[in-house]
C-alpha cells in the first residue's frame, strides 16, 4: 500500500536523522549523512503532496502491515547485533560412557553439557568469535578405550578433554592430560583421588568425601559402632571405603567393606552376608544400571529392617525400589536447588537427573577457560579456572586453587514413592574435603 510506503520512507528519514545526530569522529561522513537526510525529507514532502487514486483501505490492515514491517526491521536489527562466530572452531573432546554399566549416567551428563553450553554462551555456543564444537566419544567405561580416544583427540589438536563418568577411567586420563599438556575436566566420576591428581586435572562433579560427609549429617549416634561399606569392587567402591574411614573413622569402632564384583547380576548372597555381618550402620555406595536389582535383593532379605542404612539418592529410575523410611544424602535432584542456573537447566532438560548438573557445570568451566584463557595456552586455561567462584545449578561453587576440589552445596532428602523432598542444604564448607598434598 502507498500509505505503508510513505510510513517506511518516514521511518527511514527518522533513522537517518538519529544517526546524524548521534555524532561521529569523521566530519565528511556527517556531511554526507546530512545531505541524504535532506534528500529524503524533500522526497517525503513531495510524496505527501501527491494525490492518490488508490482506495484508503481498512485501517486495521494498514496497521497490520506496519506492524509486520516493524517486526521485520527489529529482527534485522537483532541479527545485526549478534556477533558472527566465523572464526576457527574450537574442538573440545568429550570422552564419556554412553554404553555399558554407566551409559545412563553419561547420557545425563551430555544433556546437561548441551544445556550448559547454551547457558554459558548466551546461546551463541562461541567464545571470542570462535564456535565451540563438541567431539563426543564413547569410552564404554573402559580405561584403555578412553586413553585410545583421548590420544586420537589430542593428535587432532584438541587441548580440552572432559566428560568422564568412571573413576577408573578418570584416574588414567588425568596423568595423560598432564603428559600431553592439555586441560582435563572430569565429570561425574567421584573418586577422591581425582582431586589434587595434578595441575591439569579438574572436576565438574562432587567427590566421595562430600557424599560421606553429607551422610554423616543424618546419623544420630554411631560412636563406637561398626560400619559396613557395601559397594562395587571398583575404583569408585574403594574410594567410598576410604571416604568413610576418613569421615567416620575417628568416631566409630570399625569400618569394614563388602565389595561386589562389577559383573554381578544376582545379589541375594551378598544381601545375606550383610545380615550375617550385623553392622550398626550399612553405607551403600552403588553406581550403574544394576542398582534396582541390588536394592530389591536387600529389601527381600530384610536388610533395611535389620540395619540402619545410609546411602545416596540415586537417579530417578531407582527411586521406586528404595525401602520406605530411608533418608538420603543427595548430590542433586531437580527440586532441591532454587537458583537461576537450575531453572535454566530444568527448562532445557525437563528430565534433569542425578548427573545432569555435572555436564552443565563442565560447560561453564569450558567457557570460562576459553574466555579468560586461550585454547593454544593450557597454562592460561588452568589459571582461568583456579579459584573461580561461579553460580551453578546447585548454588555457588568454587574451584579450590590448591588442589582443584569442587566446593559445592550438598543436600539431604526423604523419598515418598517417586517424590523427593528436600530436608537440608549443606554449605560447601561443611562438606569440603581436606586439601590434597
Amino acid at each position: 500500500m502507498r500509505r505503508s510506503s510513505l510510513l517506511s520512507l518516514l521511518a527511514a528519514f527518522l533513522l537517518l536523522f538519529t544517526v546524524a545526530c548521534s555524532g561521529t569522529d569523521d566530519a565528511s561522513t556527517t556531511d554526507d549523512t546530512a545531505t541524504d537526510d535532506t534528500a529524503a525529507d524533500d522526497t517525503a514532502d513531495d510524496a505527501a503532496d501527491e494525490p492518490t487514486d488508490e482506495p484508503t483501505g481498512d485501517p486495521a490492515d494498514e496497521a497490520t502491515d506496519d506492524t509486520d514491517e516493524a517486526t521485520e526491521d527489529d529482527d534485522a536489527d537483532d541479527a545485526a547485533d549478534e556477533p558472527v562466530a566465523d572464526g576457527e572452531p574450537i574442538v573440545v573432546g568429550i570422552v564419556t560412557s554412553t554404553s555399558g554399566l554407566l551409559g545412563g549416567f553419561g547420557e545425563q551428563y551430555l544433556a546437561g553439557l548441551e544445556a550448559g553450553m547454551d547457558y554459558a554462551t548466551d546461546g551463541t555456543r562461541a567464545v571470542n568469535g570462535r564456535p565451540i564444537e563438541l567431539e563426543i566419544v564413547d569410552d564404554g567405561g573402559d580405561a584403555e578405550q578412553a586413553i585410545t580416544a583421548a590420544t586420537d583427540l589430542v593428535g587432532q589438536g584438541v587441548t580440552i578433554l572432559a566428560g568422564t563418568v568412571s573413576s577408573g577411567v578418570a584416574t588414567q586420563i588425568g596423568p595423560f592430560a598432564e603428559e600431553n599438556d592439555v586441560l582435563y575436566i572430569s565429570g561425574p566420576a567421584a573418586s577422591d583421588a581425582i582431586t589434587g591428581l595434578n595441575s591439569h586435572t579438574f572436576r565438574s562433579g562432587r567427590q566421595s568425601f562430600q557424599d560421606v560427609a553429607t551422610a554423616a549429617s543424618l546419623l544420630d549416634d554411631v560412636d563406637g559402632g561398626s560400619v559396613l561399606v557395601f559397594a562395587q569392587d571398583s575404583e569408585f567402591g574403594a574410594g567410598n571405603v576410604a571416604a568413610v574411614e576418613a569421615v567416620l573413622g575417628d568416631t566409630v569402632g570399625s569400618v569394614d567393606s563388602l565389595l561386589v564384583p562389577l559383573n554381578t547380576s544376582e545379589f541375594t548372597p551378598f544381601a545375606q552376608q550383610v545380615i550375617d555381618a550385623d553392622p550398626d550402620l550399612l553405607f551403600v555406595a552403588w553406581a550403574g544400571d544394576t542398582a534396582p536389582a541390588m536394592w530389591q535383593a536387600l529389601e527381600q532379605q530384610g536388610v533395611p529392617d535389620a540395619v540402619t542404612v545410609a546411602t545416596g539418592l540415586a537417579d530417578r529410575a531407582v527411586w521406586p525400589v528404595y525401602a520406605a523410611g530411608v533418608e538420603f544424602l543427595s548430590h542433586y535432584f531437580a527440586e532441591a536447588p532454587d537458583t537461576d542456573a537450575n531453572a535454566a537447566l530444568v527448562e532445557a532438560v525437563p528430565e534433569a537427573d542425578l548427573f545432569t548438573p555435572d555436564g552443565f557445570v563442565a560447560a561453564q568451566m569450558i567457557v570460562q577457560a576459553l574466555t579468560e584463557g586461550s585454547p593454544d595456552d593450557t597454562a592460561s586455561m588452568i589459571a582461568a579456572l583456579e579459584g573461580w567462584e561461579f553460580d551453578a545449578p546447585k548454588g555457588t561453587q568454587t574451584i579450590r586453587a590448591s588442589d582443584h576440589a569442587m566446593l559445592q552445596p550438598m543436600f539431604t532428602a526423604s523419598l515418598d514413592g517417586d517424590t523427593a523432598t528436600l530436608l537440608d542444604t549443606l554449605d560447601p564448607e561443611a562438606v569440603a574435603p581436606p586439601e590434597s598434598e
